[in-house]
């Protein structure tokens, strides 16, 4: 593996916390992790037929991570002007940040940046639920790749922080594995969003998974994946969006923001007041002008059938919490309308969608805030929210 080369920045504020960084899983892990009886279709990369990477689920090739799109995921530096010519050429995980793969190196890497944790999320993990229809397939997966996670920041002294993959394909076995995740050391369980069953969030069915998280006492975040063509927006044809990653980008925010919606549809929040849901890497900038909707859609005719006990914006102020982006300019402003303490900054490292600068963007952001919002916001809010010693 080639590393890119970059200079890591400091940043100046201390005690700071990277809710939600990923890291570049081996290729080899499912098949040395996932049960046995599931080897034969765990996530692998192969060659195909030109010689190319690509990922394989079930047993069946990816139809969209092969090539530099597969071997791109680790291009978090990269500008639209750089020449990357034949950088990403040797396939996944040839080339990638300091950091992004050893668990040692992540260590030494906050270090440098003069942060004091980071939660980790992983890359294949967030790909490949997206072609797998199987969902006893997509348990035994996440199993494996919670099981590795937790070996990965196991010598870290509680600085890389584990968060277990959890699937809705099977929501009673998504609650039984992330009890087994949280006693293996996971501090907390995400799901994707989107359901294999097509079930909204909030939906009776997942009920299972949310009594479960409030047993266990550890936060629910929903993060954006690679989404299935069906679960696309459905007013264009895909025929006219392939291949536009710019568009489907910017807008996969949206289906966070659906996913969020629905646990105040089905009124999630009533039948469990000790839910802690996170939201990660949609940006925060939103979250006042979603509030606002929502809440005046219940207090109108069209929330009458709604089974609230309250408004929207009770329930956000209770039970959950937002991450942002480092370059949000509004973020100063969400904290003054919706409080200090729902927010969270995430460097979304090593990943292609930012330019790699975030820690000069978070100091940025951190010199707009006032103490001791700033405090809350840089890092003391997720760990409190994870129930992580400071």
């Amino acid at each position: 593996m080639a590393q890119i080369e970059e200079a890591i920045e400091r940043l100046s504020f201390p005690d700071a916390v990277d809710a939600d960084g990923h890291v570049l899983e081996p290729a080899n892990l499912w098949e040395r992790y996932i049960d046995p009886e599931f080897r034969v279709g765990a996530v692998r990369i192969i060659k195909d037929a030109g010689g190319e990477d690509r990922l394989e689920v079930g047993g069946r090739p990816s139809k969209f991570m092969h090539g530099m799109r597969l071997a791109s995921l680790a291009a978090m530096g990269a500008r639209r002007e750089d020449r990357v010519g034949n950088r990403f050429q040797g396939g996944y995980a040839s080339v990638a940040p300091f950091g992004a793969m050893d668990p040692a190196e992540r260590l030494t890497r906050i270090d440098r940046e003069g942060l004091a944790a980071a939660f980790l999320y992983p890359t294949l993990s967030l790909v490949y639920e997206t072609e797998c229809s199987d969902a006893a397939l997509a348990q035994a997966c996440t199993r494996a790749y919670n099981r590795w996670i937790v070996d990965f920041c196991a010598d870290s002294g509680g600085r890389l922080i584990p968060i277990a993959h959890l699937s809705l394909g099977d929501p009673a076995a998504a609650a039984r594995e992330l009890e087994r995740a949280v006693r293996d050391g996971c501090r907390g369980g995400w799901v994707a969003q989107f359901a294999m069953t097509r079930k909204p969030h909030g939906h009776p069915d997942h009920d299972v998974l949310f009594a479960k998280a409030q047993e266990l006492d550890v936060p629910l975040g929903i993060h954006p994946t690679l989404e299935p063509v069906w679960a696309l927006p459905g007013r264009y044809d895909f025929e006219y969006l392939r291949g536009h990653r710019y568009f489907l980008n910017v807008t996969a925010a949206d289906a966070i923001r659906h996913a969020f919606t629905s646990f105040f549809e089905y009124a999630v929040f009533d039948k469990f007041p000790r839910l802690k849901l996170v939201l990660l890497e949609a940006g925060a900038g939103w979250i006042s002008y979603w509030l606002d909707r929502m809440d005046a859609v219940y207090e109108s005719l069209l929330g009458r059938k709604l089974g609230l006990r309250e408004k929207p914006s009770f329930y956000f102020a209770r039970q959950c919490w937002i991450s942002a982006d480092p370059d949000e300019h509004a973020l100063p402003a969400m904290v003054e309308l919706c409080g200090a303490d729902k927010f969270f900054w995430a460097s979304d490292f090593p990943h292609p969608d930012h330019v790699g600068n975030y820690i000069h963007e978070v100091e940025e952001l951190a010199g707009k805030l006032p103490e001791p919002a700033r405090r809350g916001v840089m890092g003391d809010n997720v760990m409190r929210v994870y129930g992580c010693a400071r």
